[in-house]
């Protein structure tokens, strides 16, 4: 017999008719079902991907690639080292820093943050802060000027603005008769950021290194030096080459180190909703079982009389093979279609939702990010189409295997 009389057949009982509306009702079922597992795991490694994407590029913003500082608090003689670094070819960029602890008050209003003094011509090098700047210059921030530079969150907490007076309280005291009193400076906001961390928009805030010096008293001193290099993802190499040569006495950091913990979750979230969702798509393919068996028992006059007329039983297992297929292939088009869509407009559909009902879907101040970013890589939607369509076939290979073995004899002795 010819054998694309299996293919016809098999595509046939997909798209029955008329009597046979229960066999293409559960196709489409079947094919509903792969095409929303195959969508939904699309999605949501898209957004696992656009978090670390987005998290690695907000934490460089605001960290630099690496960092050497001094292991007592204070590095004196910062400038041969960030003269050192330079000669490295592979560093772009070296800027001195002072980093330390106050409190900022406002009236009655007060907020612990984390100081950090910067060269404001060097550090634009380094780091992307200019770039995330919403009122205001970075290069506000000149020596002697005692300017200081929020954060948003920070600036919302403190209910600050351009040109509001802000003292900063440190926790190093001044003896004095009475006892030991704080010591405190006042600062001028000249400038306001946000980069969408809550950890940097609450918690960090930016001065002079000059006025940082005198600040902390750590007279020529710095905390350490920052650097930026030509490829982040040898950062560590690159970091510890400048920091470990001879003579020197100083603790090198980079930011795969730094913020190890979290693009190991990422990592871990990523593997763990992949099996999970991975299972999911094995339920949908695996629910071909079920149809097909269904579908078995319902043309086994059918399959009885393909058999009289001379069919093999591989011809019976080719046409349910067939059939399974299509429903594999055709849910896992559909599925692949609707996750790149979704996945590619998430933004635009996360923010439509959070505006037509008032709700926010991350909140600021329990997540790192506020957004839901979504990455697509390719390679995913690969190797999930392709996981679709292989579990759809293996699915198929039982109830052809059950078709083929029908007695004709049997299945017609009431027809």
């Amino acid at each position: 017999m010819y054998r694309g009389f299996e293919f016809w057949i098999g595509n046939r009982y997909v798209r029955s008719r008329s009597s046979d509306n229960f066999v293409s009702l559960i196709s489409a079922i079947s094919i509903l079902g792969i095409a929303i597992a195959v969508a939904v795991l699309i999605i949501v490694l898209s957004v696992v991907n656009g978090f670390d994407r987005e998290l690695r590029e907000r934490l460089l913003t605001m960290t630099a690639h690496g960092n050497i500082e001094a292991v007592d608090g204070e590095l004196g003689d910062w400038a041969a080292l960030s003269a050192k670094a330079m000669r490295n070819p592979r560093v772009r960029a070296a800027a001195p820093y002072v980093s330390g602890q106050s409190l900022l008050v406002i009236g009655e209003r007060l907020s612990g943050v984390e100081m950090r003094g910067i060269d404001p011509a060097a550090e634009a090098l380094v780091s992307g802060v200019e770039s995330v700047m919403t009122e205001g210059q970075l290069d506000s921030l000149g020596g002697g000027k005692f300017n200081i530079i929020l954060g948003v969150e920070l600036a919302n907490a403190l209910q600050a603005g351009i040109g509001d007076k802000v003292t900063v309280i440190l926790a190093q005291g001044i003896v004095t008769p009475a006892g030991i009193m704080p010591r405190t400076k006042r600062f001028t906001v000249s400038g306001l950021y946000r980069v969408g961390m809550f950890e940097y928009d609450r918690r960090l805030a930016f001065i002079n290194i000059q006025d940082a010096q005198r600040l902390y008293r750590m007279g020529d001193a710095v905390t350490g030096v920052r650097l930026a290099v030509t490829d982040i993802y040898d950062a560590a190499a690159i970091v510890y080459e400048v920091a470990h040569e001879p003579g020197e006495n100083v603790f090198p950091m980079h930011w795969q180190r730094r913020h190890f913990n979290f693009f190991r979750s990422i990592q871990i979230t990523k593997s763990i909703l992949s099996v999970i969702l991975f299972l999911v798509v094995a339920v949908a393919a695996f629910n071909i079982v079920s149809t097909l068996v269904m579908v078995v028992k319902d043309k086994q006059s059918d399959i009885a009389i393909l058999r009289t007329i001379g069919a093999r039983p591989s011809s019976i297992v080719r046409i349910f093979v067939t059939q399974g297929s299509i429903i594999g292939i055709v849910g896992t088009l559909f599925g692949v279609l609707a996750g790149i869509l979704l996945a590619l407009n998430l933004e635009g559909i996360v923010s439509f939702f959070e505006s037509s009902f008032g709700i926010k879907l991350l909140a600021a101040d329990v997540y790192f990010i506020s957004d839901l970013p979504a990455d697509l890589h390719v390679t995913d939607v690969v190797k999930i189409a392709l996981s679709a369509l292989m579990m759809a076939l293996l699915s198929t290979v039982y109830p052809a295997w059950m078709a083929a073995r029908i007695a004709p004899a049997e299945a017609l002795r009431y027809d």
